[in-house]
């Protein structure tokens, strides 16, 4: 990695987010047996949107975030398999609590699906709280949240 900065996405970054997302995602189509839904996600759109931020030259490692009323929507995370281990979601996840905080936010909440078992490790050891479980069409997901102090 060349560059470790975390910036917006450009139009010309759309195939690497879309690489590298359906990298991070293409595990788990057989565990949930559905296609993850950030991997049907309209990127170009996304990223005209200012929704998406990366990290990387070239993209190893991108964040998916919807501003709202009273909370930041974390909406997809996804590093490159070759990038694991390096801290790079880390990073990610605690970019999101800084944008969070400079939009005047006192909540991120996410969503991962209940067999993505690893997301359930994971997020309770960076401050979030399950919220509930409910299933939506063919997603069985938990749902968390993160108050900002």
């Amino acid at each position: 990695m060349t560059n470790d900065e975390i910036r917006p996405a450009r139009p010309a970054d759309v195939p690497a987010v879309k690489a590298v997302t359906d990298m991070a995602y293409h595990p788990y189509i057989a565990r949930i047996g559905v296609v993850p839904q950030p991997m049907e996600a309209d990127h170009m759109a996304n990223v005209t949107a200012g929704r998406v931020f990366v990290v990387g030259e070239p993209v190893i490692g991108l964040v998916v975030i919807e501003a709202h009323d009273d909370h930041l929507f974390l909406d997809s995370i996804a590093v490159h398999p070759d990038a694991h281990g390096q801290g790079v979601g880390r990073r990610l996840l605690e970019f999101v609590d800084a944008r969070a905080r400079a939009l005047g936010l006192t909540e991120v909440r996410l969503y991962t699906n209940a067999a993505m078992w690893e997301n359930q490790k994971i997020y309770p050891k960076y401050g979030y709280e399950v919220v509930e479980r409910r299933v939506d069409g063919p997603y069985d997901r938990i749902h968390y949240r993160k108050r900002l102090d």
